[in-house]
């Protein structure tokens, strides 16, 4: 299974509407196809004048997939970012091959 994350530092002059922006934004990667569910955390990290992290983890359907998300989607999504909050937020992303998961037995 992969997983594909994408990782946000954003400025705290437009944290609350980029939040905002982002939880709307994630329903509209989901309605891709490519993806199955989707989790928003906060990197629990000190950061430089106010700004705060954030990490999305897509998990996506296959290999396959994540490669017809980057051929069809990904460009244009990536690009009302860019628009709505040029270098004020400043994302990178990686993929994740998730190996193994394990649960606490009776939860």
């Amino acid at each position: 299974m992969i997983i594909y994350n994408v990782t946000s530092n954003v400025a705290a002059s437009v944290h609350d509407k980029w939040l905002a922006w982002i939880k709307e934004h994630i329903p509209h990667v989901l309605a891709t196809g490519h993806f199955t569910e989707a989790k928003l955390s906060k990197v629990l990290v000190e950061e430089h004048e106010g700004a705060v992290t954030y990490s999305v983890q897509y998990r996506a359907k296959s290999r396959e997939a994540l490669d017809r998300y980057y051929a069809n989607d990904a460009e244009k999504l990536r690009n009302e970012s860019l628009r709505l909050f040029g270098d004020k937020v400043l994302a990178f992303r990686t993929e994740l091959e998730l190996i193994d998961e394990y649960a606490v037995k009776g939860n």
